[in-house]
């Protein structure tokens, strides 16, 4: 990607693998055709080039191009920052085609400017009402600003790459982890503008670049194109290729480069074709289930077990309900995780009634599901199964549970693949509550929360998460809420980018609870009526 210009990671240990390398360079090089490589047979060489090969004349810095006979491009939409475009991208889109090359294409990330906030932080999905809606908006503009050039210039690549590295000319704030999470949205904007474009994407990074500007942020279902650094041969790109990705995503392309070129090679089995668009990756999201990057609600109907989706519309309302699934009254514990099983889609832990089997029913990004798995037994002695996100800091789907005889509150870590890490209890006297939720970051600090509704009193507690799997002191956040026959909180409803509330009261009403991002409340707005008749709203 126009390396010269750009940040890249420490250049790699050389490798003695002669004999691969140097028919692997020889072959990226055009010097022998590609039947000839060597025992990655289906591995296949490519370039990624954009603005520096431009002539000098328009600003560019006069690079050769890639070889005739290279395998595969990825094409720069910008001029390395965004909403700006490659001054050569027509010719070099007419190369690609008169040449009869694969192609991707790639665009630049970067932290918005000033000018940048002002301008673009009303014109995306989210509500401008908070900073994190702002920023959201922000990269969606970026994205749209990339969509725009692809479709002056006739360029339909089934996938676009989002480079997300050090921008020297336009820097990403990276001293705080608060300041991480607003970069977090600048990215999730991106994802989400190509996403709505109808484009898959993925991220380009390295690991020390990752981890500065988004805190090592973990996407295991987006894919990744990793850079393997400055070197002489691919040794090193290959392994990128089988080592875990820094974000956790499975690595599709691989990088490298030197004075001249950037090369690039497939990983094996891919075979440079088109990839289905990830699930949503809303940060925090435990509700986005059928991943059109909005918070959904899911309910059981109580006369027959069925299961519906109701599709937020990410202004605060909800669409029709959609049947996806029956026989769901076998189950007297329901409860949205987020990605337990690690492969990007959100999914759902139910508990058996009559055996206290745990299994998971993995979702598929597009309100449907995959085979259920059986992830524990004896949990019937829980009366309470919360899914809080991340609540120890791992990165990691988490799972509270409430022990009905003793009411400790354990924490049971996921180890990111569907499985646990040993419990840790992290509380007790929990028994006094009739009510857990999981709304997210309530309070703005980062940190996953847990809302609490006292039996006796009907005051709800905000008990605030460290981040770390422990506990800030709790603080009264309302009164009377026993008023209400269900609490739920389904994240950020009203697309404002902070998590709300949903409460059914007694008529059968649904009411919307929307927060201020730091723990305060808003004026609720009714959501729904005639949800008396389900038994598990989650």
């Amino acid at each position: 990607m126009a390396a010269r210009t750009r940040f890249r990671g420490a250049a790699a240990r050389p490798r003695r693998r002669l004999a691969s390398v140097l028919a692997s360079l020889a072959l990226v090089l055009g010097l022998m055709p590609a039947a000839a490589a060597p025992a990655e047979a289906t591995t296949l060489y490519g370039h990624d080039f954009s603005w520096p090969q431009c002539p000098t004349a328009v600003g560019g810095l006069g690079l050769p191009l890639p070889p005739a006979t290279t395998s595969f491009v990825v094409l720069g939409l910008t001029r390395g920052l965004p909403f700006t475009e490659n001054p050569c991208l027509a010719s070099h889109v007419a190369w690609v085609k008169a040449n009869n090359k694969r192609a991707h294409a790639y665009t630049m990330a970067a932290f918005p400017t000033a000018a940048q906030l002002t301008a673009y932080r009303a014109q995306g999905p989210w509500s401008a009402s908070t900073r994190a809606g702002q920023l959201s908006n922000v990269g969606y503009a970026e994205a749209r600003y990339a969509v725009a050039s692809l479709q002056r210039t006739g360029f339909r690549p089934p996938m676009v790459w989002i480079d997300v590295e050090p921008r020297p000319a336009q820097p990403w704030p990276t001293a705080t982890a608060g300041q991480q999470r607003e970069n977090r949205y600048v990215v999730e904007g991106l994802m989400r503008g190509l996403r709505d474009a109808g484009y898959s994407y993925g991220l380009y990074s390295y690991a020390s670049g990752w981890q500065a500007i988004t805190g090592s942020w973990r996407l295991p279902g987006v894919p990744v194109w990793a850079t393997a650094g400055r070197l002489d041969y691919p040794a090193e790109a290959l392994d990128r290729c089988r080592q875990a990705s820094f974000s956790g995503g499975r690595v599709y392309l691989s990088q490298w480069y030197d004075d001249v070129r950037d090369y690039d090679l497939t990983c094996d089995p891919y075979a440079f074709t088109p990839l289905p668009v990830p699930a949503s990756t809303l940060s925090g999201a435990t509700a986005d289930f059928n991943g059109d990057w909005n918070n959904d609600v899911l309910a059981r109907v109580a006369a027959t077990g069925e299961m519906r989706l109701y599709p937020g519309t990410g202004r605060g309302g909800l669409s029709p309900g959609i049947k996806i699934g029956t026989g769901w009254a076998a189950f007297n514990a329901l409860e949205t995780p987020g990605d337990f099983s690690g492969d990007g889609p959100l999914d759902v832990l139910a508990r058996e009634s009559t055996t206290g089997r745990l299994w998971l029913y993995r979702g598929t990004g597009t309100g449907g599901w995959l085979p259920r798995v059986l992830i524990g037994t004896g949990w019937q002695a829980m009366n309470s199964i919360l899914g809080p996100g991340d609540f120890n800091g791992d990165q990691r789907v988490d799972v509270l549970a409430r022990e009905s005889a003793t009411g400790y509150l354990w924490l049971y870590p996921g180890n990111g693949n569907g499985g646990w890490l040993p419990r840790v209890r992290i509380g007790s006297g929990w028994n006094i509550f009739n009510a857990l939720v999981a709304p997210g970051d309530f309070d703005g600090d980062g940190a996953a929360d847990v809302l609490a509704r006292e039996a006796a009193s009907g005051r709800l507690w905000l008990y605030r998460g460290t981040g770390a799997g422990g506990w800030l002191p709790r603080v009264l956040v309302g009164s009377g809420w026993n008023a209400m026959t269900a609490v739920m909180s389904p994240g950020d409803l009203n697309g404002d980018r902070t998590p709300d509330v949903l409460a059914r009261d007694s008529t059968g009403a649904l009411w919307l609870y929307p927060t201020s991002g730091a723990g305060k409340w808003l004026p609720r707005v009714r959501a729904g009526i005639g949800w008396n008749i389900m038994n598990a709203i989650f």
